[in-house]
């Protein structure tokens, strides 16, 4: 079982991060990742209330290879003071057209999508992305993978991160404890905190 414990926090000057998370840990890896939700109408106790997600991902290494990768992801999502704790699991597809026929027949349908673009950093153990995602703006996220959500391992991730966060300049105000699917949700016109 992975254990994802992040943050999530609006940038204003998505350049000046960039630069203090590029002086950390180097270049980065740029990416554009396209998601769709899938849910079953009414909901289900078997799929977690924010569906199955399928992720179309590109990324592009320093020396400019590129790969691309189908994920798909299901998790179990909980919030602790603005930070996400979600018990994930994630695998690869080979077939997102054939993989979505079968969600089809088993009864889902596609919601919502969101599209980010960003760059990803490894700093220290925590993976960091500076993230543009279409309709919404700029965010820097910061995620530590562990096996375990208890509470001694959540609050030491939670240090680590904020610490960081503070190291490139992002101010603890700016965290957005909603899901990037909630202000997607919402009217027109979603701001920062």
């Amino acid at each position: 079982m992975s254990v994802e414990i992040e943050l999530k926090a609006w940038v204003d000057d998505p350049d000046r991060v960039r630069l203090r998370l590029f002086s950390r840990a180097g270049q980065g890896t740029s990416f554009e990742k396209a998601d769709a939700y899938w849910v079953f109408p009414g909901g289900c106790g078997a799929v977690p209330p924010s569906g199955v997600r399928i992720r179309r991902e590109t990324r592009t290494d320093p020396a400019g290879a590129v790969s691309q990768a189908l994920w798909v992801t299901y998790k179990v999502k909980e919030v602790r003071g603005g930070m996400e704790i979600n018990d994930e699991r994630e695998f690869s597809v080979s077939d997102a057209a054939a993989f979505e026929d079968l969600l089809r027949r088993l009864g889902l349908q596609k919601g919502i999508e969101k599209n980010k673009r960003g760059w990803a950093w490894n700093c220290a153990g925590i993976t960091a992305e500076l993230t543009e995602v279409a309709g919404l703006g700029w965010f820097v996220e910061l995620e530590i993978i562990t096996d375990d959500a208890a509470e001694g391992t959540v609050t030491a991730a939670r240090t680590r991160l904020l610490a960081l966060l503070r190291k490139i300049g992002v101010k603890k105000n700016r965290i957005e404890p909603r899901y990037y699917t909630e202000m997607l949700r919402a009217p027109q016109g979603v701001s920062g905190p």
